[in-house]
């Protein structure tokens, strides 16, 4: 990566040449994705448990708030498997959200010096989180076991939910990065959004519950939020029943390409003005 230094940032390229020249630094962002886990897990004792640590712990609250201390009207059993099937890709994107407002600034020096693309920052910072996400899965089949949940065909569709989330978080983190750099409010926008957003998602609740409290006209609106289709289509490998069908998924599909190409165009716009801020 040293060879690549510059004494100046290169020209900024056509949208067609970005891709391009990200798809030839594929290897570079494996490395980065590589060395941020190795960093993550190297430093501290229980190392890889940390990334399904907080996840599970947030799972196990809302399992027993629900399941023993209140009489549950929300979501399927078992409940904890409901949960985590969406809780998981849950702290996936709020970890790539709230990393990727940083992922420009965290690395100012190599940002602005070498010859790589800038994008393969915020690349780096979804694809580490998606790794960690990946990384837990394990958790949910250790649940699904222990509590007899039954899996579904609609387990081949999980890597769909997967590229869909993946395409979502790219191009939210391409639109974030920039602004955060250049606008100090947006980290703490973006936080309380998120914390907001949490609740208006199906990760405690299934969207079918929307359907069923508020009618078919509010499930209709709520599917406008991208994460209802993605964590719906997650959950069907265990719970078929709970599954709201594929209106919601291309909405989110649809969502997550318009996020993307968004995305795209704003940080190559931005490009130029954050490297002269950071």
């Amino acid at each position: 990566m040293a060879g690549q230094v510059l004494s100046a940032p290169p020209s900024p390229l056509a949208a067609p040449s970005r891709f391009s020249v990200l798809w030839g630094a594929r290897r570079i962002l494996f490395l980065l994705v590589t060395r941020d886990l190795k960093v993550k897990f190297s430093d501290s004792v229980l190392g890889y448990l940390w990334s399904i640590l907080d996840p599970l712990t947030l799972a196990g609250v809302y399992w027993f708030v629900f399941t023993v201390l209140m009489h549950r009207r929300l979501g399927e059993s078992p409940y904890i498997v409901f949960l985590l099937c969406a809780m998981l890709p849950w702290q996936w994107a709020n970890g790539s959200m709230r990393a990727s407002m940083r992922a420009l600034s965290k690395d100012a020096k190599l940002v602005r010096s070498t010859n790589l693309p800038r994008e393969i920052w915020v690349l780096r910072t979804v694809g580490s989180k998606a790794a960690e996400f990946l990384l837990s899965v394990p958790v949910i089949v250790f649940f699904a076991v222990i509590t007899h949940a039954h899996v579904s065909w609609y387990v081949v569709f999980t890597p769909l939910a997967f590229f869909i989330q993946t395409l979502l978080l790219v191009g939210v983190g391409l639109l974030l990065a920039p602004m955060a750099v250049l606008f100090g409010d947006v980290e703490r926008l973006i936080n309380s959004v998120m914390r907001l957003l949490f609740y208006l998602s199906p990760v405690i609740y299934g969207t079918q519950d929307i359907q069923k409290r508020f009618g078919h006209t509010a499930a209709r609106f709520y599917d406008l939020n991208p994460f209802a289709g993605i964590f719906d289509l997650s959950r069907a490998t265990f719970f078929p029943d709970q599954w709201a069908g594929w209106g919601a998924v291309a909405i989110s599909a649809a969502i997550a390409a318009a996020t993307f190409a968004a995305g795209a165009t704003v940080f190559r716009r931005l490009e130029g003005a954050v490297l002269k801020e950071i």
